[in-house]
């Protein structure tokens, strides 16, 4: 009989493991999708954005010169939208409608590019606002979300569209509502959540899945090298000064 452990350690990490396991089991077909739109993208040397506000923007940055990561990532990363300049200025301009199209001013995503989108509730101004007009525009875009909060009667409400709702390809991490999933005896708060390290471990299955794809085609994916690795600056300065890496 399976027993729950005692350790609230222990019973996060078995559950990111279940969590990760079940992107095999019920998530792989949209997963396998972003990878083969990731593929067509880079080969046709166009860029895949990545957007994510607060703690998604994490996820945002795990794509954007990394090793063994594609080179054609180019991350929209404003510091009002971090949160170490102010915690509670990032959480309100998230919420402020209008700002996505300051954001393309100065991030341009044109047609061909594809658009990734992390955002565990789906439900702020900035990412739905940003997803609308840029599938006006004729570029897809793929959400990681957490369907079971974005559906949930326990989420914020939201005048906006929800992040499933407008992605052309919808992948869910499988998050509780409010993303943290461990419970403490005595303790009446949860604690651990789980959004980046299941979004990490989906995005990164796309890329190895899109340069396998690509491989597959005859097509030479780029891919960082570590830097810390001999060989890996010279490897990688191939890359820099061509307006890939700026």
């Amino acid at each position: 009989m399976n027993t729950v452990p005692e350790s609230a350690g222990m019973r996060y990490l078995e559950l990111a493991q279940g969590l990760i396991t079940r992107l095999c089991e019920s998530q792989w077909p949209q997963i396998s999708a972003a990878a083969h739109l990731v593929a067509d993208t880079v080969a046709a040397r166009h860029t895949v954005h990545v957007f994510g506000t607060g703690h998604s923007h994490m996820l945002a940055e795990e794509l954007f010169y990394r090793a063994g990561g594609l080179v054609r990532v180019s991350p929209i990363l404003f510091d009002g939208l971090m949160l170490h300049s102010s915690a509670p200025l990032s959480t309100s301009l998230e919420r402020l409608s209008g700002l996505a199209d300051a954001l393309l001013l100065d991030h341009p995503i044109v047609p061909g590019d594809v658009l990734i989108v992390a955002s565990n509730s789906g439900s702020n101004a900035v990412s739905s606002e940003l997803v609308q007009r840029v599938t006006q525009g004729g570029v897809s875009v793929i959400a990681v979300t957490s369907l079971q909060h974005s559906t949930s009667v326990q989420a914020r409400s939201n005048q906006q569209p929800r992040l499933h709702e407008l992605a052309d390809i919808v992948i869910d991490n499988g998050g509780c509502v409010g993303d943290a999933a461990v419970s403490i005896r005595g303790f009446d708060t949860r604690v651990a959540p789980t959004s980046t390290v299941v979004g990490a471990a989906i995005l990164n299955a796309m890329v190895a899945e899109a340069v396998q794809l690509m491989v597959e085609r005859g097509v030479v994916p780029e891919v960082y090298s570590s830097s810390n690795t001999a060989g890996g600056d010279a490897a990688n300065s191939r890359y820099i000064g061509q307006g890939v890496l700026r």
